[in-house]
């Protein structure tokens, strides 16, 4: 393909590239470029908002550059805040290299494994000298450093920044010098610190990086970016069914943004889409991505499951059962509420007596808003809903 082609592929779904005439001239030297994804491995599983700059990584690789995907087990240890109000609690060396495990394995559902290059960012810092530092730190100014949005409102609200937090985008940035990265790509709340590896390869005489700056994926509630701290988010190892019902309850014109930033379709493909039905669109969404996480298989089941239930208001073919003798504490008939705690598919017995009180449960179709109701032996079984997507089978 052209070059113009290639720009135009990359520069799809990003907020900003700094620049594009540099990433032109590097694109037409005809070498493939070392493109950086950092991800600091905080936590054991990935959500769709990670997902957004892997797919473009692979994009990457799809037009034959390197990816290099540095494995944060320095940085992880040091607490980055990317826009939160504190600094991020420390985690043991032992934690980070669990969910850098966790990472790599769920990564590689998206990238080509053969194709990318890992590093532990660890192997230069752990050798650095406290001089080294030092002169590290000589790089950037504190006026430079409150011009990053989040240091700026906390300075200005008299809210405690560590020093340890101002190195953080030095030690990233000094990441890219090591790599001597052609392109480094990232979240929008991380525009700040790979603008600084830019400085640190000026400074070292090398070509600044390219900045590839994505746009934050916003979560299930429609406002927030996706997190797991807000509960909003749709996990690579969430279940088929959880991920499929988790992409369904995003409202219609966030579906777009997930359209966009994770199947890569085009401005132009949307807008023709917008032209068709909205829930059509939206179940075709969750297919796919449902089918690359899982399989084409289960996911065209689970749509199956999903229109049989919200289309045809009827029981999902596919649900657990549960012996009514298991499901007692007593002798006594169970409670409701003792039957929703018992089968463990919701996340805790509070949830369970919320989704009561709201109407939110059924028994055989008809709702039950009393927690302590009993529930008698059923002679045929009964099917219990919970909620839009917990369906069992109480068998006698």
């Amino acid at each position: 393909m052209s070059v113009a082609t290639d720009l135009q592929t990359i520069r799809n779904g990003a907020d900003a590239v700094i620049s594009e005439e540099e990433l032109e001239s590097k694109l037409s030297r005809g070498r493939p470029l070392r493109v950086k994804l950092g991800v600091d491995p905080t936590r054991p599983d990935l959500t769709l908002g990670h997902a957004v700059v892997f797919r473009k990584l692979r994009q990457f690789q799809d037009l034959g550059h390197e990816a290099h995907l540095v494995i944060g087990d320095f940085t992880a240890r040091i607490g980055d805040p990317s826009g939160r109000s504190s600094l991020r609690p420390r985690l043991t060396r032992e934690e980070v290299e669990s969910n850098a495990a966790t990472y790599l394995e769920q990564a590689f559902r998206i990238l080509d494994k053969a194709g990318t290059v890992i590093h532990r960012n660890s192997r230069w810092f752990e050798r650095m000298t406290f001089e080294e530092v030092l002169v590290l730190t000589r790089k950037m100014t504190v006026a430079r450093m409150l011009e990053r949005d989040d240091f700026a409102k906390r300075y200005a609200d008299n809210s405690p920044i560590s020093i340890v937090e101002f190195l953080y985008p030095l030690v990233q940035g000094h990441d890219s010098v090591e790599l001597e990265a052609d392109v480094e790509l990232g979240g929008r709340d991380q525009l700040f610190n790979m603008l600084v590896g830019r400085q640190l390869q000026k400074d070292a005489g090398r070509e600044e990086q390219v900045v590839i700056c994505m746009p934050l994926l916003v979560g299930t509630d429609g406002i927030q970016k996706m997190s797991k701290s807000l509960g909003n988010y749709i996990a690579f190892n969430d279940s088929p069914k959880d991920m499929f019902g988790k992409i369904m309850s995003i409202g219609d014109e966030v579906m777009w943004d997930y359209h966009l930033l994770l199947l890569n379709k085009t401005p132009l493909e949307i807008e023709s889409m917008k032209r068709e039905h909205p829930m059509e669109m939206k179940k075709q969404l969750a297919e796919t991505l449902t089918g690359r996480f899982h399989s084409p298989e289960i996911a065209r089941r689970e749509r199956q499951n999903f229109e049989q239930v919200f289309s045809r208001h009827e029981s999902p073919d596919d649900m657990p059962a549960f012996r009514w003798s298991d499901l007692k504490e007593t002798d006594d008939d169970p409670t409701l509420l003792q039957v929703l705690g018992a089968v463990k598919l919701l996340p805790s017995k509070k949830e369970a007596r919320r989704l009561i009180q709201q109407g939110a449960v059924k028994i055989d179709g008809e709702k039950a808003t009393a927690p302590d109701l009993h529930l008698p032996r059923p002679q045929n079984g009964c099917v219990i809903q919970a909620g839009k997507r917990v369906f069992f089978r109480v068998t006698p």
